[in-house]
């Protein structure tokens, strides 16, 4: 008889926390007890989860001790508050937000890059899962990584507006429709209009000038790697796009290595599809292969023209599900499959 878990998922009237409970059903999670858990606000409502009603529970009343395993994904401040208590109570929590990612204690986990560093769960009984922008670009970097050495990363990155939540797909809508009608703009969730446009602007600008979310990409790629000699250098970009980042990515390595020799790694690379045909459609985009698919796509693939180890790829994935929801439930599956 196969073992079945106790899972909470808070923040489930969010854009990840929906798609984690979809998540959690569409992979057959041997799933015991399901509670969905959310401010008093919602508490009371009903929610969808493979075909059957599940009623939203106040995650301020909330008895953690019930369950085996808790994904959040509810912001920051809520995570500081309530992920240790849950982690007291027994759970093992899987974070979605930034509030852990930099602790030295606590795991930062992409289980295709680094799956063994989920053992360090027992030290705070909390693992951190990575910025979406950092996830698919890693799941991609690894293998070309381990063949040759990445030495330093030039990534631009198109992030959709899912990123944001619900309110910034309400905004590229409503900014959408107002423009082609001829109407009044109103910003709201961004500081310029993101409808029609795109924002050099991801989170809140550091003193370096580079912007929090590019940051995360510096910092979390050291530390996921375990390889703070990599060098990182990215633009973070709000484009008006619903669902899937889009990475361009330049990157130099210790060893040459082919365009087809990367072709090979990444064909082979677990969570990696690769869409590389040298012709008109022949590459992934969010619209057409990202939004609402699990695997990270790369597509052209070739020799940078002004570097002897440089390689230039595109990288596209859905940020909702590998870059949040999904990798948050396959540190779920590592953990019974491996810990718990």
């Amino acid at each position: 008889m196969t073992k079945s878990y106790n899972v909470a998922v808070v923040g489930a009237t969010g854009a990840v926390g929906e798609v984690m409970l979809s998540v959690l059903a569409e992979r057959g999670f041997p799933l015991g007890e399901l509670y969905p858990l959310a401010s008093s606000r919602s508490a009371g409502q009903q929610v969808a989860v493979g075909g059957q009603s599940r009623t939203i529970q106040d995650l301020a009343k909330f008895d953690f001790s019930q369950v085996d395993i808790a994904l959040f994904s509810a912001g920051g401040s809520i995570s500081a508050e309530h992920a240790p208590r849950a982690a007291a109570a027994g759970a093992v929590v899987i974070d979605n937000t930034s509030c852990f990612r930099y602790d030295d204690e606590i795991p930062l986990v992409i289980p295709e890059v680094n799956p063994h560093a989920a053992a360090g769960y027992t030290r705070r009984g909390i693992i951190a899962n990575p910025n979406c922008s950092t996830i698919q670009m890693l799941v991609a970097l690894k293998p070309l990584h381990d063949a040759a050495g990445v030495e330093r990363v030039n990534v631009a990155t198109y992030q959709a507006v899912s990123g944001s939540g619900k309110p910034a797909i309400e905004e590229l809508e409503r900014q959408s429709r107002a423009m082609l009608e001829g109407g009044e703009v109103a910003c709201h969730a961004y500081p310029k209009p993101i409808g029609f446009n795109c924002l050099p602007h991801i989170d809140d600008f550091q003193e370096n000038g580079y912007t929090k979310e590019e940051m995360k990409m510096v910092w979390e790629t050291a530390k996921i790697l375990e390889d703070p000699s990599v060098r990182m250098n990215p633009t973070a970009v709000r484009v008006p796009v619903f669902y899937g980042h889009s990475e361009a990515l330049h990157i130099e390595t210790r060893e040459p290595i082919s365009a087809e020799r990367a072709r090979q790694l990444l064909t082979a690379a677990p969570g990696v599809t690769v869409l590389d045909e040298r012709g008109p459609g022949g590459y992934p985009t969010a619209v057409t292969e990202g939004a609402g698919t699990d695997p990270v796509y790369v597509g052209r693939i070739r020799e940078d023209l002004t570097h002897e180890r440089g390689l230039d790829f595109w990288v596209v994935s859905d940020n909702v599900r590998k870059g949040a929801a999904l990798n948050s439930v396959q540190i779920a599956e590592l953990l019974i499959g491996e810990y718990i």
